[in-house]
């Protein structure tokens, strides 16, 4: 693959993020990272000022993109930003643990639905970070479940006509279970990890996408399940 193919990942430095950006690598992309903190192995860098409102983070992330890209587009937007905290209404920390739901996963998928936008080439791909549980209720969680929610409407909504994406671009998000993440692993140590999906599969269902393989239509939300280590994907509208 010439190294004229480029790529943004919003999340360059997360578990996933990071295997996203090794992947393209490999396969000779520009790989542009947004996150937190750098990522070394990426080409460029846009870090991100968790303070900031979001208007203030957008207009941040969109002149690093700007500066990083020089007038270049991209061939597909990785947005793979998120987190996990739990709670129902009557936690303490109810508010608070939606808010920072909010910030993980709303403002970043809307952040790089922006950037896509601007900044994606016409038949490009935007993906975005949904969540299979979030199809139904999550009172456990509920803060997640809202901000996810969110993440599936946005990817509907893009999908659509008018919905502001360039001429053939396609938003799909994916609805993992639960992704093998280390810090997942961490966590939930007694866990079937066969039934978790792999970051890999991920990276590479993604490239496959790039080529125009198996993608599915824009606005799809997309589960993942896994079953033996063997993932498949159904639509799940």
């Amino acid at each position: 693959m010439a190294a004229s193919s480029r790529v943004l990942v919003y999340g360059g430095k997360g578990a996933l993020g990071s295997v996203c950006v090794k992947y393209f690598k490999e396969k000779s992309w520009w790989v542009g990272s947004i996150d937190l903190v750098p990522n070394e192995e990426a080409d460029a860098n846009v870090v991100v000022q968790p303070c900031e409102s979001w208007q203030e983070q957008t207009d941040a992330v969109l002149k690093g993109v700007d500066d990083s890209l020089r007038g270049e587009k991209v061939d597909a937007i990785l947005c793979v930003a998120g987190g996990w905290a739990g709670g129902h209404a009557g936690t303490k920390d109810f508010i608070k643990n939606s808010d920072l739901m909010w910030k993980q996963s709303v403002w970043t998928s809307s952040i790089a639905a922006k950037l896509a936008s601007q900044h994606l080439k016409d038949g490009g791909v935007l993906t975005l970070p949904g969540a299979q549980p979030a199809l139904g209720g999550t009172a456990g969680m509920i803060g997640y479940g809202m901000a996810k929610a969110a993440v599936h409407q946005l990817t509907k909504s893009l999908g659509q006509p008018n919905g502001g994406l360039p001429e053939g671009a396609a938003a799909i998000a994916i609805l993992p279970v639960t992704l093998d993440t280390p810090m997942n692993r961490k966590w939930m140590k007694d866990a079937d990890f066969s039934t978790w999906t792999s970051l890999e599969f991920v990276a590479e269902l993604f490239y496959n996408w790039t080529q125009g393989k198996d993608r599915p239509a824009s606005g799809t939300l997309l589960k993942l399940n896994t079953s033996d280590g063997i993932t498949k994907c159904t639509p799940a509208n």
